[in-house]
């Protein structure tokens, strides 16, 4: 699957060969009847009525090509899914921050007792934490409908939703929930299908859930043989082994419960402080047997993606809907979360700012945001899947950060601020739900 195109890059090649098609069409007709716009000889009233019969006929003809042109839909199997969840084409991801001081409060505050208790910034007392959700996302040619959580508990109803990843999936679970808990509170709380958390709001039977897993595939620490084996022969000694085609068994029954997933993998699969190349590398197995000779990391994660996906499809129903998260960035600056790195902004980056802090060729700090979106896209096309791009937004957010106040021995720059930017991720997921129940 390629990037998202801008809408006009993806109209661009059919309008125009169909404006080129019309302009030569007509030509041809003119020549064939002798049409000289410029000669001032009266018109019968035949051919008066034949020449706006003829027009009339290949404008209507005209028309209908266009709109095909423009509203393209292609099946699941072709490419992944892309939306416009307006009337008039809108590529929701592309846009840029607003502030607008008159909002007086937020979707929810921070007495939610489901926030965590580094991400609650109002409580902890960061200094903006009452401006980040004054910043509003404006895409450039239309506009974002608000999350309205009435609206959503009465669209869904008798629905089981499930966020499926590491914790900025639960970010944005807790988010959701909060927003729901203000207008429901008949709430109970359970572990649907193994869930790390759930909750079903009893007067819709809507329920919610999520499942943590950090690589999605089922991984544990690996040690040697004291009889020796293929991997124990290259020298290795220690390091965990990642089962490649086996998921995580805290999910694992997750799509056959649930009417709607969302997953996300990333952060975990660039984590040298955690899988250390050389002292604890990830060690693939698949079918029981290491993977040789071994690979990096990357070439990993396309494998756990490609069997993950296979899974999910085989195993959720037909008419359920699967969802897929781009990666969301860390804002470190100055080091790693482990060497000093801090994230002290107080306002959005600017589109500069970004550039520099994201772009792939200057291999920064937080370079994997768009190197794990890279292996999403190219693994998820031409699966059922649909894809939630949160990356370019987000990109933007460096303020909206626990950051110091995250309660931790260093910067949080990797979570996110609750109230904050996962509620306008929700503001997406909900106008992405309603787009394909609408379609469906």
């Amino acid at each position: 699957m390629l990037p998202l195109l801008k809408v006009e890059e993806e109209l661009k090649s059919p309008s125009s060969h169909f404006f080129s098609l019309l302009t030569s069409t007509i030509n041809q007709w003119r020549k064939n009847h002798h049409y000289n716009p410029t000669s001032k000889k009266p018109t019968t009233p035949f051919s008066l009525s034949l020449t706006s019969f003829l027009f009339l006929s290949l404008l209507c003809f005209a028309s209908l090509l266009l709109a095909f042109s423009l509203f393209p839909f292609s099946s699941p199997s072709s490419q992944t899914h892309q939306f416009h969840p307006s009337s008039e084409p809108c590529d929701f991801t592309d846009g840029n921050w607003v502030y607008d001081p008159t909002v007086r409060s937020v979707r929810y505050d921070h007495t939610c007792k489901e926030i965590f208790k580094g991400w609650n910034c109002i409580l902890n007392n960061k200094s903006n934490a009452f401006e980040i959700s004054k910043w509003r996302w404006k895409p450039r040619n239309c506009d974002l409908p608000p999350f309205d959580a009435r609206r959503f508990l009465e669209r869904f109803r008798d629905t089981s939703i499930g966020f499926i990843g590491d914790s900025l999936n639960r970010n944005m679970f807790v988010s959701l929930f909060c927003m729901l808990r203000q207008v429901s509170s008949d709430v109970k709380k359970w572990h649907p299908a193994k869930a790390d958390r759930g909750f079903t709001f009893l007067q819709y039977n809507l329920t919610i859930a999520y499942h943590r897993s950090n690589l999605l595939a089922r991984y544990g620490r690996w040690s040697p043989n004291t009889n020796g084996g293929a991997l124990e022969s290259l020298g290795y000694n220690d390091g965990y082994r990642v089962d490649i085609d086996v998921p995580d068994g805290k999910w694992a029954e997750a799509p056959r419960f649930h009417d709607v997933v969302i997953i996300n993998t990333g952060h975990w699969w660039w984590a040298p402080s955690k899988f250390d190349p050389v002292k604890s590398p990830m060690l693939f197995f698949e079918k029981g047997m290491p993977i040789l000779p071994p690979v990096a990391p990357d070439a990993g994660l396309d494998m756990v993606l490609k069997q993950m996906i296979s899974y999910v499809e085989s195993k959720m129903r037909p008419g359920a809907i699967r969802i897929f998260r781009t990666q969301s960035p860390r804002h470190f600056e100055g080091g790693d979360w482990d060497h000093g790195g801090s994230c002290p902004r107080s306002k959005p980056l600017l589109s500069q700012e970004v550039e520099e802090l994201f772009n792939v060729e200057n291999n920064g700090t937080n370079v994997e945001t768009r190197l794990v979106n890279h292996h999403l896209y190219k693994t998820l096309k031409g699966s059922s899947f649909y894809v939630l791009n949160i990356t370019h937004m987000s990109e933007y957010r460096a303020d909206a950060h626990p950051s110091k106040a995250g309660g931790k021995r260093h910067d949080d720059c990797m979570h996110w601020c609750l109230p904050g930017i996962t509620d306008t991720w929700n503001d997406l997921f909900a106008a992405y739900l309603n787009f394909v129940k609408d379609h469906s």
